[in-house]
C-alpha cells in the first residue's frame, strides 16, 4: 500500500513537470511571435522606413557613423532627402540606389554583396571552411598515429 501511495505522487509529480514545461514553451513561443513583430501584419509607415534606412547609410562628411547617430549638415541633409523620398513613396532600394548615385557606393554602412566586394562576405566563410578542415586532418592524423602507438605497445 505505502509503495503504490509513493508511485502515485511520484506520477503526479511527473505530470505536473511535464505541464509547467509545457506551459514555459507556449509562454515562450508567444514571447517569440510578438518579438518578432510577426503578429503585426500592418506595414511600416514611411516615417519608420525612413528611420530604419537612415541607421544603413553613412554620414557623408562622418566616418563610419550612420546619419540617424550624426548631427553634422551634411546628415542631417541626407536624413531629410531619405525622409522626402520615403514619404514620397520611393521603395527601400530605390532610395539607396538614388543615394550611391549621388555620393557613391561608399554612402551604404553595409558594402554590396555582388562583384568584388562579394569576397567581404566569401573570404571569412572559406577561411572557417579551411580551419575547420584543417583540424579535421589535425586530429584524424593523430588519433591514427595514438592507434598506430597502442598497436605497437599491446605487441
Amino acid at each position: 500500500m505505502l509503495c503504490t501511495m509513493a508511485e502515485g505522487a511520484r506520477g503526479q509529480r511527473r505530470v505536473r513537470g511535464r505541464a509547467s514545461f509545457v506551459l514555459a514553451l507556449a509562454v515562450l513561443a508567444a514571447a517569440l511571435v510578438v518579438g518578432s513583430g510577426v503578429a503585426s501584419s500592418a506595414a511600416p509607415t514611411a516615417a519608420q522606413r525612413a528611420a530604419a534606412l537612415e541607421t544603413q547609410i553613412r554620414c557623408p562628411s562622418c566616418e563610419d557613423v550612420s546619419v540617424a547617430q550624426s548631427s553634422a549638415s551634411s546628415a542631417i541633409a541626407v536624413r531629410h532627402e531619405v525622409d522626402r523620398l520615403a514619404s514620397a513613396g520611393m521603395s527601400d532600394h530605390a532610395i539607396e540606389q538614388r543615394l550611391v548615385a549621388q555620393y557613391g557606393s561608399s554612402i551604404l554602412l553595409s558594402p554590396p554583396d555582388s562583384g568584388l566586394s562579394s569576397l567581404v562576405w566569401l573570404l571569412p566563410l572559406v577561411a572557417g571552411l579551411v580551419a575547420v578542415g584543417g583540424l579535421g586532418v589535425f586530429f584524424w592524423r593523430r588519433s591514427r598515429s595514438w592507434r598506430r602507438l597502442r598497436a605497437e605497445a599491446s605487441a
